[in-house]
């Protein structure tokens, strides 16, 4: 706390310097003793001197509950990548802070950090690094677009192209709830995806998306900008605009999956392909038929 504070009632301190609560909000914790000042519990009208620690003690919440289960896809002395279930947060945000692939990881593995993340619908690999130096190494990798990551998607409406290139800037417009979430938009960053047709359906496609860039959402909105919006996704409208009536980009009911990362191993340069099964409803006919024929 610095000096400006000193002689405020802790009430007017907190309610004026940790807005994201109303005053009402912070008496209440007050009042229930959730406040202490200088080691102590404080009430509403401690007033406080130079040099005092003000610490809230913020009960525990009841996170929802999520699929905790996954799959370790390749380990090594520098890296673990692993198959993150869909509706699996994959670090804390949102009101999760238990109950992420994250926290789950580091329960086997303390070390590991995550190099990128996954949106909590979307399943497939998440890559973690054990060690900084391999982090620093891919983290590299990552901004110079020398990661190549491979999505797989089910769309909506049918296609006659069989591949199609989308390079439209993705950016911060206008959402009802949240104030601003990623879209297509004229002022954003450039983005590159390139599309490819695994299987038309009767009104829906199977989609191979490599990713150049890695923007928020950027499969959801640049599926979404080329006609063919994900199937329920609740957020992104053809264009790549939000909906008049928008979900929150956390919401399920869409099919998206990371299937593929390949890059330089940190450690020994060796290109590195990592692979995770899509779900049953993302894999194609032919697929299917291999999976069924027995080995002779």
């Amino acid at each position: 706390m610095g000096s400006s504070a000193a002689g405020q009632t802790v009430l007017d301190y907190l309610a004026s310097t940790r807005t994201h609560s109303t005053a009402s909000e912070w008496a209440g914790r007050l009042e229930r003793g959730e406040v202490e000042v200088g080691g102590a519990c404080a009430d509403a009208t401690v007033r406080l001197r130079p040099g005092q620690t003000v610490v809230w003690h913020r009960p525990p919440w009841d996170e929802p509950e999520v699929p905790s289960t996954f799959e370790i896809l390749h380990e090594d002395e520098a890296l673990i990548a692993v198959a993150k279930p869909s509706g699996l947060p994959t670090m804390p945000a949102g009101g999760f802070l238990q109950h992420t692939l994250m926290n789950l990881l580091r329960e086997q593995y303390p070390e590991a950090s995550p190099l990128h993340r996954l949106g909590r619908c979307t399943s497939g690999i998440v890559l973690f690094a054990r060690t900084q130096s391999a982090a620093a190494s891919l983290s590299k990798a990552w901004r110079e677009h020398e990661v190549k990551k491979t999505y797989r998607a089910l769309a909506t409406g049918v296609t006659h192209t069989d591949i199609f290139v989308i390079d439209a800037a993705i950016g911060p417009v206008a959402h009802p709830l949240l104030g601003e979430v990623e879209a297509a938009s004229e002022s954003g960053k450039p983005s590159h995806s390139v599309a490819i047709v695994l299987e038309r359906r009767v009104t829906e496609t199977v989609f191979s998306v490599e990713i150049k860039t890695g923007r928020s959402h950027q499969v959801r909105v640049h599926l979404a900008y080329a006609g063919h919006p994900l199937v329920g996704d609740p957020l992104y409208a053809e264009g790549g605009t939000i909906r008049h009536h928008p979900g929150l980009p956390g919401d399920g009911g869409y099919l998206l999956h990371a299937e593929k990362l390949a890059f330089a191993h940190p450690m020994t340069g060796t290109n590195t392909t990592i692979i995770s099964r899509p779900p049953h409803t993302l894999l194609t006919l032919k697929e299917l038929a291999t999976e069924s024929v027995p080995a002779r």
